[in-house]
């Protein structure tokens, strides 16, 4: 969880964004718990009970690709994602500016793309199970979409504050 305060000229947007960025990330901490839980119960089972439990693998592959884009929107949430910002940085500050109004506005688009396509593997996938914990194959493309609509949601955050910050610069 995070632990910034809220200041008093924090939007409510802003504060909704930071709870779904928040539960994300607890929810990704949850599943990181669990998911090593039910690898000690592998080879508990495996090398003590002779047992082998067969879940745990499908399990484990459903739990990471939810830790994995979760993870990932919490990342653009942050600020935190991958990049590169030496030609960024190296610019002057007008260029630095566009650069940074691109990164947010691909980051939207790239969001979109993901709900889309998302929401279609989802519907082609529900008819199918996955073997042996007998769920549908369509929850493991539900993250792909989830993740894209808070990639969207902070994008746009940032789009705000960016445009913000520009008529701030303009001001003074």
């Amino acid at each position: 969880m995070s632990t910034d305060k809220p200041s008093s000229n924090t939007s409510l947007f802003d504060r909704f964004l930071n709870l779904i960025g928040n539960f994300n990330l607890l929810f990704c901490s949850v599943a990181l718990v669990v998911l090593t839980v039910i690898f000690g119960w592998l080879v508990f089972g495996r090398y003590v009970l002779n047992d082998t439990p067969t879940w745990v693998e499908q399990v484990s592959l459903l739990l990471v690709v939810y830790i994995g884009f979760l993870g990932a929107s919490v990342g653009i949430h942050k600020k935190t994602h991958l990049g590169v910002s030496v030609f960024r940085e190296i610019s002057p500050r007008p260029v630095q500016r566009m650069f940074e109004l691109m990164s947010h506005v691909i980051m939207t688009g790239f969001g979109l793309v993901m709900v889309i396509y998302g929401y279609k593997l989802t519907v082609f996938r529900w008819p199918t199970e996955i073997p042996l914990i007998h769920v549908t194959e369509g929850l493991r493309a539900i993250p792909i979409m989830l993740s894209g609509i808070c990639i969207v949601l902070f994008s746009i955050g940032h789009l705000i504050h960016f445009f913000k910050d520009t008529a701030d610069e303009e001001t003074s």
